[in-house]
């Protein structure tokens, strides 16, 4: 099975502004009432993405990208095994799936995704 990418996030310091920012340079438009706290962007063509204020703890902002999975918890046993370390376990995502997060051996994160 191939894993494509399926989705993306925008984690900010400025939800406003990043919308102001994308919408302006992609054109792309926003749905804010789909999840609470988080904005779901309509970029034309799959995949889409989202956008959210970082949390406190999380270092910095960034862009997390999400790859579809037929097996998570393969997927992060494969990841730990190689020497990449779990940073989200398998969550559900209601009427979706269930994501989870890893780091590479280099500290990159990725995130993955199974249907629900």
């Amino acid at each position: 099975m191939s894993n494509p990418l399926c989705h993306f996030e925008l984690m900010t310091d400025d939800v406003a502004r990043c919308k102001a920012f994308y919408g302006s340079v992609f054109d792309w438009t926003f749905d804010d009432a789909a999840m609470p706290g988080y904005t779901i962007i309509h970029t034309g063509q799959d995949p889409g993405g989202g956008v959210f204020a970082r949390p406190k703890d999380a270092p910095h902002a960034c862009m997390n990208v999400y790859f579809t999975v037929s097996d998570i918890g393969k997927a992060l046993a494969a990841a730990a095994e190689h020497g990449g370390k779990v940073l989200v376990p398998k969550t559900p995502i209601p009427g979706v799936g269930h994501f989870a997060m890893f780091a590479d051996p280099e500290g990159i994160v990725i995130g993955i995704m199974q249907p629900g």
